[in-house]
């Protein structure tokens, strides 16, 4: 096998300002926390959001026209669907497509969790989690498979947890559906590198959003002292990621799970 070297430029070339421009972003769960962080760095470097949302309207409306009357070249707009229902993702997918044609980069952020240690954790306790944070995964991806497949530089992003990797006490559904994710990823990666669509995992470690703030002072103290970098995550460090995962700066990165934790997991 002959290894030829790519033709070097003659001169440095300044990147695009705003290099997602033209590039469809369809984000799940994109009205708070992590995917509302996700959503607006894809706007703020140019790129056309669908801020997806399944009752919280007036939040996904915010996150949009927060991207949308930003100086830059990105826009959004809200499309409401529950993702763990097929026919709202397929009338999304309708909506999407009249819109803005087929997407590019799909981020599979949404997710909930429903704590419970497993003595007491109830079957529908069980299938709640799973069927947000797996199947739903499973829904979205399945009903834009085609347009990520065909898409110049099409990608695959999806939202796990470090719980997903280390199991959490009274979280055994969430650490199910989040570990999940893993295999999920990698057989998507597997199968898509022919076409030139990646497909990659981030796994978060505790992230300052509205789920983390309601939890005890007292417990976030003890979270932070168990963490290398004695900090929580910023949602703009998570999202940092994304935005370079959904770029053509990531074209050789597939089937990853890239772990954001402040070194929690060493």
């Amino acid at each position: 096998m002959t290894v030829e070297l790519a033709e070097q430029p003659a001169n440095l070339e300044l990147p695009p300002r705003q290099p997602l421009a033209g590039r469809t972003c369809l984000v799940t769960g994109a009205s708070r926390g992590i995917g509302c962080g996700v959503a607006r760095e894809l706007g703020r470097y140019g790129a056309t959001v669908v801020v997806n949302y399944r009752s919280s309207k007036e939040a996904a409306n915010e996150v949009a026209d927060t991207i949308t009357t930003a100086d830059t070249e990105g826009t959004a707009h809200p499309v409401q669907a529950d993702v763990t229902d097929r026919d709202e993702i397929e009338t999304m997918r309708e909506v999407v497509h009249n819109a803005f044609g087929p997407i590019d980069v799909l981020v599979n952020n949404a997710g909930i969790t429903c704590d419970r240690t497993f003595a007491n954790m109830t079957a529908d306790d069980w299938h709640r989690v799973i069927d947000v944070s797996l199947h739903g995964t499973f829904n979205c991806t399945q009903a834009f498979y085609d347009d990520l497949k065909t898409a110049d530089d099409g990608r695959i992003i999806n939202i796990s947890s470090v719980i997903g990797k280390q199991g959490n006490i009274g979280q055994a559904n969430y650490a199910a559906a989040k570990s999940g994710l893993f295999g999920f990823t990698r057989s998507l990666a597997l199968e898509l590198a022919g076409s030139g669509t990646t497909a990659n995992c981030i796994a978060p470690g505790f992230t300052r959003t509205e789920m983390v703030e309601a939890i005890p002072e007292e417990v976030q103290d003890q979270l932070c002292d168990e963490i290398p970098l004695e900090r929580f995550a910023d949602v703009d460090e998570i999202a940092g990621i994304v935005r370079y995962l959904a770029s053509e700066q990531s074209n050789y990165i597939t089937g990853e799970v890239i772990d954001v934790n402040g070194g929690l997991d060493l």
